[in-house]
Order: structure tokens, then C-alpha cells, then sequence
């Protein structure tokens, strides 16, 4: 016997005069935090580089926000989920495939895209910069790696009779050649017996377009948290490297020193010896090291 709605509608009854125009339905895009780590430049090659955090941004070809800088992504098309059209997106903006790839958080508020009711479900990426050849897409005249800074700027905590408020306000700056993007973005945290909420508000802009501000700032959010707890960082780095290169990796993430000894024990068990050492360094040779094959 098959089940009948309140209307007196079996499934497929109900189907049939189903209509999907009835209701107001929003466009779903991807939005790509792309992140790399490359070494700045240096005159003196007798000194190891400094390393700097990157992410990729395009420069908008076309209306809304014509000319400004923009995360690489794009519509979800009807053939394919949101992480299928994040992997697109990677593979057409950067030619690499196979990389980390995590999904962040889903941004709806109204108004966000000018052109209509816009869903973005973005994804944050970790590559190699060796490994990457950049292309600007269909949309884009241009595509480039922007150095990132990100920081905390105030922070305040409001009691509540079940929790609190907690209050963050940082300031983003993204830097490539001559360009430089500011923006300040407020991140509040409510949490009491019965809920945990996390909103982000863009307080001031210069030059990213539509919510994209938010967007990279919940992705190094996230970036610090998990590089704390997990192996994540080893996504940022080539299949050989010392464990110098990845102190300064760490280190350009969370933007503070570490000390050598306390570094090297945390991460004792992510990595893996091997038989190789540096060679025309302009120093003395260092053993090389790559990620514990049991974690791959």
C-alpha cells in the first residue's frame, strides 16, 4: 500500500505537479582559497630565504567588480558537485590536481553578490609552489600570487549569564608588486549552554571584491588552528625538504617564531630522515627530509 500525504498524494502524484520555479532558488557558486608558501627574495645567497605566505587572487575582467581582485572560482554547474567544481576551478587556475583540498564554510547572506541570490560554498587548497602554473580564466585578466598578512588588530570579551562574546577584529593585507589590498574583518564568536555561532563582518575594504575579505579569513583561521594539531603544513611543501624549511613554514603561518628544540619534537613523528642533503646552497649541506610515508 503506498503512503499518502495530507493531500491525499502518493510520491509519485506528488511529483508530478511538483514545481520548483514555485519557490525562489539562490545560484551556487565555488569560491578557492588557494594558499602557497615561495621563498622572498634574497641578495645574499649565502643566507637562506625567507619564506612568504601567498594566496592567488584574479583580477576581474568583467562586471560586477570590473578590474578588482577576486578569489578564483566560479558557478557550480547542474553536472557536478560543489567539490567537483572546486577541483575544476583548482585545475583550470593553477594546471595542479591532487592536492588538499577542504571545504570551509557556506556564505549566504543576501546582498553578497550584486547580480542575484548567491550561495558560496568555498574551499581552501594547499600546493607547492613549484609545482604551479598560473592562468587567469575565461573571466579573468589576470591572475597572481599576493603575499598575505593577517592580524589581530583588537580583541574583546563580553560576559553573558550563559557564555560570553568573544570579539576579533584583524586586519588583512594583500601585497603584489605595486598592488596593495587592505581590509579589516570582525569575526564573533557567541557560545553558550545551547549554541556556538561564529559570524564574520567586513568593516572596511579597499579593493577585494564582493564578501571575498570573510572568505580568506576564515581560511587562515583555519589554516592556524589545524597547523597546530595536524600535519596540514607538509601540503605546502616540496617532496624534499629540511627541517629549517619547514620551521619557516610554519612560522609564516602563525606569524610568530618558534623555538628550534620545541619545533623539532613536535614534528618528530611527521616526518621522515632520508639519505639526501642540500647541494649549491652556498652553505654548509643539510640533511633533507620528506613527509612519513605512512601519513600520505
Amino acid at each position: 500500500m503506498e503512503l499518502r500525504d495530507r493531500n491525499g498524494l502518493t510520491e509519485r502524484e506528488f511529483l508530478e505537479q511538483y514545481r520548483a520555479g514555485d519557490f525562489e532558488r539562490p545560484s551556487v557558486a565555488t569560491d578557492m582559497v588557494i594558499f602557497t608558501v615561495s621563498d622572498a627574495e634574497e641578495d645574499n645567497y649565502r643566507k637562506l630565504p625567507e619564506k612568504e605566505l601567498r594566496i592567488l587572487l584574479i583580477q576581474r575582467g568583467g562586471h560586477p567588480y570590473l578590474g578588482q581582485w577576486a578569489l578564483p572560482g566560479g558557478f557550480v554547474r547542474s553536472t557536478e558537485t560543489t567539490e567537483q567544481a572546486a577541483q575544476r576551478e583548482l585545475r583550470e587556475e593553477t594546471g595542479v590536481d591532487h592536492v588538499y583540498l577542504e571545504q570551509l564554510y557556506t556564505f549566504s547572506e543576501p546582498g553578497r553578490d550584486p547580480r542575484t541570490w548567491v550561495m558560496s560554498c568555498s574551499y581552501m587548497a594547499l600546493i607547492d609552489s613549484s609545482q604551479v602554473q598560473v592562468e587567469a580564466g575565461d573571466d579573468a585578466d589576470h591572475a597572481a600570487w599576493f603575499q598575505l598578512s593577517h592580524r589581530l588588530l583588537r580583541e574583546s570579551k563580553e560576559l553573558l549569564e550563559d557564555g560570553y562574546i568573544k570579539t576579533m577584529q584583524y586586519d588583512l593585507s594583500l601585497i603584489y608588486g605595486d598592488v596593495c589590498l587592505n581590509a579589516v574583518v570582525e569575526r564573533k564568536i557567541t557560545s553558550t549552554a545551547t549554541a556556538h555561532a561564529t559570524e564574520y563582518a567586513i568593516i572596511s575594504n579597499e579593493g577585494l571584491a564582493f564578501d571575498h575579505a570573510k572568505i580568506i579569513t576564515c581560511a587562515i583561521e583555519r589554516l592556524r588552528g589545524k597547523v597546530e594539531y595536524t600535519d596540514i603544513a607538509l601540503h605546502l611543501m616540496p617532496k624534499l625538504f629540511t627541517l629549517t624549511e619547514l620551521q619557516q613554514v610554519y612560522e609564516v603561518i602563525l606569524d610568530r617564531d618558534l623555538l628550534k628544540a620545541a619545533f623539532r619534537r613536535k614534528i618528530a613523528d611527521l616526518v621522515e630522515v632520508t639519505d639526501h642533503y642540500t647541494e649549491n646552497a652556498g652553505h654548509r649541506p643539510s640533511r633533507l627530509y620528506r613527509r612519513d610515508r605512512e601519513r600520505i
